[in-house]
């Protein structure tokens, strides 16, 4: 029995919570690889049968079949194609994700509640899951800054398409006379990094504040100061975090939020294109956008660094933004090459 006991034993590399954690996740990463692949494989072999049976009988209706099953494999196939384009270090991983409000006051707060729903429904498309960390409302409406962790199959590499500006004209509907107003947004994205090689003197370097969180939450909001709050003295990077209700998980989430800014910035401070990683979305304001939403005087959708246009503003506005990212990912493995 003793015996039996010792070869059931689960060796030192699986107790070890850190290590099981990697490999967990680098499991998930290629089995989000292998996977579809596998269908595309079976689904070839089928679609094989089912056109033999509709040729030797003849029938028009299934051939038909047959050829509407080839165009779905084939942008199925396109999208399994453009997930090999995000190999890089991170992007198979998780990310936090955040939307500001720029230029446009309360226009533009409404106008990040408006990005909110629709990455939203974004990830909720993709299975992705996404927990609030931190937010910050308007002092009339929507929001004046929001930031998500944000889990599922390549989340970073995919949402990393979207860091940039975005604006937005429409009517502006807080205007009495009904004038056209322009917004603007930005969108951040950080890759959730388990080890960081960054050395961080949290005790002289950085200046932790506590705070009453806001928003809904239950009777410890606005009671207990469970909210953290570090600044990085040496640079000035700020993070926060109120989602946890314990101060001690609002502590470790910032200091993770901070740990991977400071990466990055120190990874910019080596590389001359910053653009790459932090701050390629320049000013919060007209001249720096990825992406312009007009609803008024037309409607229509244009990606600046593609000039992929979609008139259908209502669909891209729900969330179906993929064949933006998609269009973005071609355009850096053309640029690559």
């Amino acid at each position: 029995m003793v015996e039996l006991e010792e070869k059931m034993a689960v060796p030192d590399f699986w107790n070890d919570s850190e290590n099981s954690q990697k490999v967990v996740v680098e499991l998930k990463a290629l089995r989000a690889r292998i996977v579809p692949i596998r269908e595309l494989v079976k689904r070839a072999e089928d679609l094989a049968v089912l056109y033999e049976l509709a040729a030797e009988a003849d029938s028009d209706d299934d051939l038909q079949d047959a050829a509407a099953e080839v165009v779905k494999m084939t942008e199925d196939f396109e999208r399994v194609e453009l997930r090999t384009l995000l190999s890089g270090q991170y992007d198979a991983g998780d990310c936090y994700f955040s939307i500001h409000a720029g230029a446009g006051g309360t226009e533009s707060c409404d106008w990040v509640m408006m990005l909110f729903r629709m990455y939203l429904r974004y990830f909720e498309r993709n299975g992705f899951t996404a927990q609030e960390v931190d937010r910050v409302d308007g002092e009339e409406a929507g929001i004046r800054s929001v930031t998500l962790h944000v889990s599922g199959p390549y989340a970073y590499g995919y949402l990393s398409c979207e860091r940039g500006v975005h604006r937005l004209v429409r009517i502006s509907p807080f205007d009495s006379q009904s004038r056209r107003h322009t917004s603007f947004a930005s969108v951040d994205v950080l890759p959730e990094l388990e080890e960081i090689d960054v050395d961080v003197n949290w005790a002289d370097d950085v200046r932790e504040d506590t705070f009453c969180a806001s928003g809904a939450g239950g009777q410890h909001v606005n009671k207990t100061s469970s909210a953290i709050r570090l600044t990085h003295l040496p640079t000035g990077i700020v993070v926060q975090c109120q989602n946890e209700r314990s101060q001690h998980k609002n502590r470790a989430a910032a200091r993770k939020m901070l740990s991977a800014k400071l990466y990055q910035f120190e990874q910019a401070k080596r590389d001359a294109d910053l653009a790459k990683l932090y701050g390629n979305k320049g000013e919060i304001a007209f001249g720096y956008q990825i992406r312009s939403y007009v609803l008024y005087p037309y409607q229509l959708v244009r990606d600046e660094r593609t000039e992929l246009k979609n008139s259908q503003t209502d669909k891209v506005l729900d969330g179906q933004i993929q064949e933006f990212i998609d269009a973005y990912l071609r355009k850096r493995l053309n640029e690559k090459k």
